[in-house]
């Protein structure tokens, strides 16, 4: 599931997951509680794009929001949302000058987003202007959106709705411009290999998609790791920017949250939660008792 689990700020950095949270007796959900220093942090697996079949919420997930009076998430909704924002993507998304796709991918990365533009219906002559980043989460939000996916019903949608109904205090670990750098920075042959391995990845993703709905909806979080984590890493460059460095960067905000009087409710992308260098991992070695819920 490659750099998609990241959580990127047109939400097609994601896992997408849907069918009913309705978890049989015993099992668990993904949705840990740490504990430490006198404080409490809650950790959700956040998926970013969903059906309206995935509500309501199981009662462990519902129970650590409303025990908690702090949300967090990735970036600020409130930012990501705002009109500049959305500007900033597709400004930076964009090519200078006379560049072209044609003229920074090589052929046969050339030739696979002609084909898959062409197969999903997208406009190739367009998008030539857009950079090849930017054409991967297009393409991919695409695929998912064609299948009935929604990020307006994604889990980080979600609980900031439902935090500022309710007046709780909203914060982001990272902003939407630090967001867009980790894409937007990368060097033209990391853009260009990114993009090709995209395309290649879609259909296998779309036939794993019951196996990762089960595995999360159980709070499988082995399974999830195999799923989501095995093609990427086996990309370094891509695991190291788009996952490692932002969890090594997230750590010492989420270790200052146990020091807080209430709760706090962190909602990030599956991915950074699960394997030896994800958030669960990294807070464990600190000392922090750390429970599946």
């Amino acid at each position: 599931m490659r750099f998609r689990r990241t959580g990127i700020v047109i939400a097609a950095a994601v896992m997408l997951l849907s069918g009913q949270l309705q978890v049989a007796a015993g099992a668990r959900n993904f949705i840990w509680k740490a504990t430490g220093k006198g404080g409490v942090v809650y950790l959700v697996g956040s998926v970013h794009l969903l059906t309206k079949d995935f509500y309501p919420l199981n009662g462990a997930i519902e129970g650590a929001y409303k025990e908690s009076d702090l949300l967090v998430e990735e970036v600020d909704m409130g930012e990501l949302l705002a009109p500049g924002s959305q500007m900033q993507v597709l400004s930076r998304g964009l090519m200078s000058g006379d560049q072209s796709l044609d003229k920074v991918l090589s052929p046969s990365t050339y030739a696979l987003f002609s084909k898959r533009a062409t197969d999903i219906g997208m406009p190739v002559e367009a998008l030539r202007r857009m950079k090849p980043w930017m054409i991967a989460l297009t393409i991919e939000a695409m695929e998912w959106q064609k299948a009935g996916f929604d990020a307006d019903l994604g889990l980080d949608k979600h609980f900031y709705d439902r935090a500022q109904a309710d007046g709780k205090t909203v914060k982001g670990l990272e902003t939407v411009d630090y967001q867009i750098a980790r894409f937007d920075e990368m060097p033209m042959e990391l853009q260009d290999h990114l993009l090709a391995e995209t395309i290649k990845g879609i259909d296998t993703e779309q036939a794993n998609m019951s196996k990762l709905m089960e595995s999360w909806r159980i709070g499988d979080a082995a399974a999830v790791e195999r799923i989501v984590l095995k093609d990427l890493q086996q990309e370094p460059q891509l695991y190291q920017r788009l996952l490692v460095e932002r969890n090594k960067n997230w750590m010492p905000q989420l270790e200052s949250f146990f020091a807080r009087r209430g709760p706090a409710f962190v909602v990030v992308g599956a991915a950074h939660l699960v394997g030896p260098d994800g958030l669960i991992a990294m807070l464990k070695s600190k000392g922090y008792a750390v429970e599946q819920q």
